[in-house]
């Protein structure tokens, strides 16, 4: 089973990934950032620039991993993604799901005002720009409030903790 864990950048998917891994047995976590990364470090250059999301090859990639994954492992994938583009979510997400491949998708939902809150603190915890992740607040909330609308756990007033507690109920 794939467990996609969905959200704005700075909703604690990671953070509830990590956490679901140590309490769910035989479980691991797949991130789909690392295909960006392989392909970005890989190219000279040529994708540098934007989102990764947007390179076709980035989309096929994932979904013929997880694709691969699901079929031969009979635990639960973690994978800690935002993906607020409703046609990439039906290149991936849909796409698993016509194949037979169980998927439970969930959106962590929160907020643009504690959202902004949550990136703000870590940007100063981390010394990180956020400005991307802020810059993405509008397109996000718009995307799981009009386009891919799941389930969602709203998640402005619960700890890390409520967060997990209430996705292995929903499991």
């Amino acid at each position: 089973m794939i467990l996609w864990l969905n959200g704005a950048f700075g909703a604690g998917k990671t953070t509830t990934a990590t956490e679901l891994n140590r309490r769910l047995p035989k479980s691991f976590i797949y991130d789909p950032e690392n295909v960006g990364d392989f392909i970005v470090n890989n190219t000279n250059g040529l994708f540098s620039d934007g989102d990764f999301q947007d390179i076709p090859l980035w989309r096929e990639m994932n979904y013929k991993m997880l694709r691969l994954i699901a079929e031969k492992y009979d635990g639960v994938i973690i994978v800690p993604m935002t993906l607020v583009d409703p046609g990439y979510y039906g290149e991936i997400i849909e796409n698993l799901i016509s194949d037979g491949i169980k998927v439970k998708h969930y959106i962590l939902y929160a907020q643009r005002s504690e959202i902004k809150r949550r990136l703000e603190d870590r940007s100063r915890l981390f010394f990180r720009d956020e400005t991307f992740a802020l810059d993405a607040i509008d397109r996000c909330v718009d995307a799981f409030d009009n386009h891919i609308t799941d389930v969602k756990i709203y998640i402005d007033n619960m700890s890390v903790d409520e967060v997990v507690e209430e996705i292995l109920r929903r499991l």
